[in-house]
């Protein structure tokens, strides 16, 4: 028997990992920028990119599930670099392998190109030229999906996002806008600022005067308590405000473990609870998208 065939020199077949609604980690594929997502929320794949390669961030949401969230902006963005790596997934017919069997079909489509990440998006000074990018690619591709900006509004007063923004539009794009609280309290609490709601409107306001926008809200229990009556009260009151300018409310809860210290106050609430929050939101007349 020769070395090559002696079967104590075979190497174990490695593990395959797939592409589920709980792993939604920017190194999947040991790319730079761009990786995928099997998206509760899209009802599909994401097609992700990261722009905040430093985990670096101007929040600090208790529910992060980010490993080594710090606070700051975005660095330098190798834009041929992100450039090549969405043209090769987009090119790449083996993303199919990566998608458990059972997968239904439907699940199998790319939904949309997200700008999401380990930051907040926007704080990258190319962000304009990153839109562009994600533009160039899908019309390359012959994809009839949209953009989407993930986050947290808080940059939207700066002209160069709103350039931005303004070119996402016009590729079709859209808005989700992090609201997850608007007491102030519980705006430190949850997501580690120190808002006023005014500044919150403020800056909706210029997100939806500029492009669809879409509210999106984790909805969470703190120490076993779910937001109490005040909580509650004022983020529906901010909803009704801005029902005609809103697309609707993506509501989620907490599908993932949180990587911050707080995670051990944060539990997720039941199918039941969040069902009859978004009942209570939809009442306001906006549309509600639940993902529990």
């Amino acid at each position: 028997m020769t070395a090559s065939n002696d079967p104590r020199n075979a190497q174990a077949p490695q593990p395959v990992r797939w592409l589920t609604f709980s792993d939604h980690d920017p190194d999947f594929l040991n790319l730079t920028y761009v990786y995928p997502v099997l998206s509760r929320r899209m009802q599909g794949i994401s097609i992700g990119i990261n722009l905040n390669t430093n985990n670096a961030c101007n929040w600090a949401c208790v529910y992060c599930q980010v490993p080594g969230l710090h606070r700051g902006d975005a660095p330098e963005v190798n834009l041929p670099l992100l450039e090549a790596e969405l043209k090769g997934l987009l090119d790449n017919p083996a993303l199919s392998p990566m998608i458990p069997p059972d997968t239904p079909a439907a699940m199998r489509e790319i939904r949309d190109i997200a700008f999401s990440g380990n930051g907040e998006p926007t704080s990258s000074p190319q962000f304009l030229q990153a839109v562009e990018i994600a533009k160039r690619q899908r019309d390359a591709h012959g994809l009839k999906i949209p953009l989407v900006l993930i986050t947290n509004g808080s940059l939207m007063l700066r002209p160069e996002v709103q350039e931005g923004i303004r070119a996402l539009k016009e590729a079709g794009g859209v808005v989700w806008f992090k609201v997850d609280r608007l007491l102030p309290e519980s705006m430190k609490q949850i997501n580690g600022i120190s808002y006023k709601p005014e500044q919150i409107q403020h800056r909706l306001d210029v997100a939806c005067s500029l492009a669809p926008v879409w509210l999106q809200t984790c909805w969470v229990a703190w120490d076993g308590k779910a937001p109490g009556a005040d909580d509650e009260a004022a983020y529906l009151e901010f909803v009704a405000r801005n029902a005609r300018q809103i697309q609707g409310v993506h509501l989620y809860g907490l599908a993932r473990p949180s990587l911050q210290p707080e995670a051990p106050h944060l539990t997720a609430l039941n199918t039941e609870t969040m069902n009859a929050w978004a009942e209570r939101i939809r009442a306001t007349g906006v549309k509600v998208q639940i993902s529990i």
